[in-house]
C-alpha cells in the first residue's frame, strides 16, 4: 500500500463483520488495522500512528467509550467514529460528550460510512497545524520531550533534573511551547485539550497553569503571564551575555 494512504484503527469484536469492513475499506485505499476488543485496540493505538479511529461500543474487556476516553487523554484531536447497534439517545449523547466526530448505528450503508470517513478526514486534515508535528522543545534551560512527557532541567551536568508530567500537563506545556513568546488564546487551549470552553474547564486550566509555573520557576528567564481577556503567554527571555 502507498504510504500516503490514510490509516484507520478499526476495533470491532465481531470478527466476521470486522474482516468484511476492513476488506471494504482497504478496497477504497485505506490502510486498516483491526483489533477485536478494547484492550487490544488500545495496544494497537499505542504501537501505530493513525488518522482516524472506528470503534464498536459494546465490546469485551474494554468498551468503545472507555477506549475513546483513554485515547482522548493522549490525543485530543484524533477523529473517532462510533459504530453500534445502540440507538438510545443517552448513548449517542455520551458518545459525542466523549468527543466523537460521528456516531453510526448498525446496520448501516457502507457507502454512507465511506462518505462520512472522507468528510471527517478532510475536515481534520484541513485544520492540521504544522506545529503539531514538533515532538520536542527547548524552553530556556529546559528540554521537553512531549511523547515521553519528560521535562528536563539542564543548567549544568551536576544539577540536571527530570519531571514526568501528567497527560494534561504535557498537552498544555506543548501548546505553550508551540506558541512560545506569543499569546496562546484560552479558548484554543480549552477546546483542544479539554474538549470544551466553559467556566469549569477554564478553572481546571488555571490549576494546570499554576503547576507548570512551579516546574518552570527554576529558570528565572521563563514566565507564564496572563493576558487579560485573551489567554496566556509563555515568555522565554534570552540570557544576558556578560
Amino acid at each position: 500500500m502507498s504510504e500516503t494512504n490514510n490509516r484507520i484503527l478499526l476495533v470491532e469484536d465481531d470478527q466476521n463483520f470486522g474482516d468484511v469492513l476492513r476488506s471494504y475499506l482497504e478496497m477504497h485505499d485505506y490502510d486498516v488495522t483491526l483489533a477485536t476488543d478494547g484492550v487490544q485496540g488500545l495496544e494497537s493505538y499505542k504501537k501505530g500512528e493513525f488518522d482516524l479511529c472506528i470503534f464498536d461500543v459494546m465490546m469485551p474487556k474494554m468498551d468503545g467509550f472507555s477506549l475513546a476516553k483513554e485515547i482522548r487523554e493522549q490525543d485530543t484531536t484524533m477523529p473517532i467514529i462510533f459504530l453500534t447497534a445502540k440507538t438510545m439517545k443517552d448513548d449517542v449523547l455520551q458518545g459525542f460528550k466523549i468527543g466523537a466526530d460521528d456516531y453510526i448505528t448498525k446496520p448501516f450503508n457502507s457507502e454512507e460510512l465511506l462518505y462520512r470517513i472522507q468528510a471527517i478526514l478532510k475536515r481534520s486534515q484541513s485544520k492540521a497545524d504544522p506545529r503539531e508535528e514538533v515532538k520536542e522543545f527547548d524552553i530556556g534551560k529546559f528540554h521537553f520531550n512531549f511523547p515521553l512527557r519528560i521535562l528536563t532541567y539542564s543548567p549544568g551536568e551536576p544539577d540536571e533534573s527530570k519531571e514526568k508530567l501528567s497527560p494534561k500537563e504535557a498537552q498544555l506545556l506543548r501548546m505553550f511551547a508551540m506558541y512560545m513568546n506569543d499569546v496562546l488564546p484560552r479558548s484554543v487551549a480549552l477546546t483542544k485539550i479539554w474538549g470544551e470552553d466553559n467556566y469549569f474547564t477554564a478553572r481546571s486550566m488555571d490549576v494546570f497553569v499554576t503547576k507548570l509555573r512551579k516546574y518552570l520557576k527554576k529558570d528565572e528567564n521563563i514566565e507564564i503571564v496572563n493576558i487579560h481577556g485573551n489567554g496566556f503567554q509563555l515568555l522565554v527571555k534570552k540570557e544576558q551575555e556578560s
